[in-house]
């Protein structure tokens, strides 16, 4: 006879469309009331005060200090696998009454509602990688901007190309972000500075560093996910018209700094576990440090939706990661190869996530070609986004009776700043 799955035992009510379910427990920071921030963790719609549960010796076998006594994550990511796998099991087990002590929690002790609370920043971030990761969306923009050559730059397909990000302004879900400005040139040519006129999403995921690597030490493919804690949504907001004046030959700085949204609950990997797959082949040969035999690729279902200021609301990017052409792994390897270390807290971007037909196309750039092909949505078109504009943006990843997700990552775009 075999046991019943975990989410029939789960002592806590969730809804079947919640993508906070026992499969899942993802972590995040939060404050209500006089309370000061601590690590809570999501399931159903209550927030687990884990420090609190610490205190009930649910974790006694695999924590020796209450390192939910924090305003971030930093310090449970750093201690590693085994101890992340472990506290997960034991709360699953207190969650479905293998591990005795659920009947005696009290609401605003041990949980709150998770409408009454204020969701943080998970984590300090370290540093900010961005990739650009997704051959349909590197193809796509080589056709636009350069229409006569190989949609590919020759590098693209020999390593896992990328740009260091900055990581002071990255955001939790919530957080207005005003248009940013800077130069860009006109339509004829004539060098402007002003508010961008050609603002961005970008469908993106970030993975997370828990355990850190040294200095000077590469991290193989085989070992890469030892020292990733999870996953968070990432929106890479981009000033494209900023970003193409400024970024030759250096790269994005002003077109890309202003703000970049996360889902202010992180998704472990081993939530994700179940979603794991082999990721699409690789049709030119790798050197050997970036050969991957394992499955570092995972089927998450991606959603952008932009809501208008009257309340219009349409989706117009489902696309999901599998479609990624280098791996999490290749990537963590490429990032170290030279001896650069994994700080925890640091994010590994996979850059714009883009399928094979328009409807999953990652960005506005590619959706518009470049703002020149108006998209008519539900009672509103759009080539950028405007002022007012609310972008929602989703993931979930479902297998049979198992989901996962992050909820909502709501940002909404405020005017640009004036200059004095």
């Amino acid at each position: 006879m075999t046991n019943p799955p975990l989410h029939k035992l789960c002592l806590v009510p969730v809804a079947e469309d919640s993508d906070f379910t026992i499969y899942n427990l993802p972590y995040g920071v939060f404050k209500c009331k006089s309370k000061k921030a601590t690590v809570g963790v999501a399931i159903g719609d209550i927030v687990l005060d884990i420090a609190a549960v610490y205190e009930r010796g649910v974790f006694k076998t695999c924590l020796e200090h209450n390192v939910f006594l924090q305003d971030s994550l930093n310090d449970f990511m750093a201690l590693g696998r085994p101890v992340w796998k472990a506290v997960r099991e034991n709360l699953q087990a207190w969650l479905t009454g293998e591990i005795p002590g659920w009947e005696h929690t009290r609401a605003g002790i041990d949980y709150w509602p998770i409408h009454q609370v204020e969701l943080l920043l998970p984590f300090k971030v370290a540093g900010y990688t961005d990739f650009y990761s997704g051959e349909e969306h590197a193809a796509n923009v080589g056709k636009m901007f350069r229409p006569n050559a190989d949609p590919l730059l020759p590098n693209w397909k020999h390593l896992p190309v990328a740009y260091h990000g900055r990581s002071s302004s990255v955001v939790v879900a919530g957080t207005p972000i005003h248009r940013p400005c800077g130069q860009f040139l006109s339509a004829d040519g004539v060098v402007q500075f002003g508010p961008s006129r050609k603002l961005d999403y970008e469908v993106e995921l970030g993975f997370v560093i828990g355990t850190p690597s040294e200095l000077g030490q590469p991290v193989s493919t085989q070992d890469a996910m030892d020292h990733v804690f999870g996953v968070v949504l990432l929106n890479d907001l981009s000033a494209r018209d900023i970003q193409r004046w400024e970024y030759q030959p250096l790269g994005p700085f002003l077109g890309k700094n202003f703000g970049t949204p996360i889902s202010a609950w992180v998704v472990t990997m081993e939530a994700l576990e179940a979603f794991r797959l082999e990721g699409p082949e690789q049709d030119v040969p790798v050197l050997t440090y970036l050969q991957d035999e394992g499955s570092h690729h995972w089927d998450i279902q991606l959603e952008m939706s932009i809501r208008t200021k009257d309340g219009s609301q349409a989706a117009v990017s489902k696309v999901s990661s599998r479609y990624l052409y280098w791996s999490l792994a290749q990537q963590v390897a490429h990032h170290t190869i030279n001896g650069c270390n994994l700080e925890t807290g640091d994010i590994l971007a996979t850059g714009t996530i883009s399928g094979q037909s328009p409807e999953t196309w990652g960005s506005l750039l590619e959706r518009t070609f470049d703002g020149t092909q108006a998209l008519d949505l539900a009672g509103f078109s759009r080539t950028y986004l405007e002022d007012g504009d609310t972008l929602v943006y989703r993931g979930k990843a479902v297998a049979s009776d198992m989901r996962v997700g992050w909820g909502a990552v709501e940002t909404s775009i405020l005017e640009a700043v004036k200059s004095k």
